[in-house]
């Protein structure tokens, strides 16, 4: 059980699930150290879907404690929205349309939430994926796994598209509850979308492989699951065959990663570009820092390469 006492100091909080284990426990005070500030990182742990008293116990306590500023939320973005809602007296345009918060932070005395995927993982897909590779290529984008940070990823294209033609011109979403995936559905119906979004049912690894085996060559596949962090395993098999010269991107950075494994035994073979989730990870983490601390922290340039360098410094 978590435990609330008032913070000796100004203190940022990560709720998850495997805090201890987060990367972000060096990170955060080489980070602190490097903009200044005199700040430490806590973490509070969570079981996937936990009751709605433990996470309103949490937001409570941030809300009414003078040094607690803030907090990221992984694992817990929709459950803890959903339980906190009222406790907030503000909340992003991305937290309201996708009923989640990953982000919460103070301006004065109202407590905010937001929604930072749909620009983090932008960032990092950014990052990793050629400039203007859409527009040339038919390759199809398959997403395993239809919660928030697949969901945060589309409505990230379905912006991009509106000023540049460099996005898909298909996604595939496979999930293995329906309820998820409907969910998707039903923020998509109300939005105009530029590409065709294709959903399916998928509760076994064979069912994914299936999908997979169809993509175009040089298909994006991306492990939005959780499992090889969260839960073990992964949604493919060992059977699986990626798209030949395609891309593959792993969410998580840490873990047992067997999605990624599965890729990189077949990296030579099918010629596939990996990458795993630490850009996004820091991303994630440098957003929020500037949200609850009210700093600006640019998201490349000099100084992202410097605050980058830091973080790979303590891996």
């Amino acid at each position: 059980m978590n435990s609330y006492t008032p913070a000796e100091k100004k203190t940022m909080y990560f709720i998850g699930v495997t805090t201890g284990k987060s990367s972000i426990m060096k990170v955060f005070p080489r980070w602190m150290e490097h903009f200044g500030i005199d700040a430490q990182i806590k973490g509070f742990d969570f079981v996937p879907h936990d009751k709605p008293e433990h996470y309103r116990e949490a937001v409570s306590f941030i809300k009414s404690d003078p040094n607690s500023l803030g907090a990221l939320v992984t694992t817990h973005k929709l459950d803890c929205y959903k339980a906190c809602k009222d406790l907030f007296e503000g909340s992003g345009e991305y937290a309201t349309l996708l009923g989640e918060a990953s982000s919460i932070s103070k301006r004065g005395d109202q407590l905010w939430a937001h929604a930072k995927d749909p620009i983090t993982s932008g960032l990092a897909l950014e990052a990793f994926m050629p400039k203007g590779y859409w527009e040339k290529s038919d390759a199809t984008m398959l997403l395993l796994g239809a919660g928030g940070s697949s969901l945060a990823l589309t409505l990230y294209l379905i912006n991009k598209a509106k000023h540049s033609d460099d996005v898909p011109k298909k996604i595939i979403v496979n999930n293995r509850s329906e309820a998820r995936l409907k969910e998707m559905q039903e923020i998509h119906n109300t939005l105009v979308l530029p590409f065709a979004i294709e959903y399916n049912l998928c509760p076994t690894p064979e069912q994914n492989d299936a999908i997979v085996a169809t993509l175009p060559e040089g298909s994006l596949v991306i492990n939005a699951t959780g499992l090889g962090k969260d839960g073990p395993g992964s949604p493919l098999t060992d059977a699986v065959v990626f798209p030949k010269n395609g891309y593959v991107w792993e969410f998580n950075y840490r873990g047992e990663l067997e999605f990624l494994h599965q890729a990189n035994r077949q990296k030579d073979g099918r010629a596939l570009t990996i990458e795993d989730g630490w850009v996004y990870f820091i991303h994630g983490w440098t957003r929020v820092i500037a949200e609850v601390f009210h700093i600006d922290i640019p998201t490349e340039g000099p100084e992202f390469d410097k605050i980058s360098e830091i973080a790979r410094s303590t891996r």
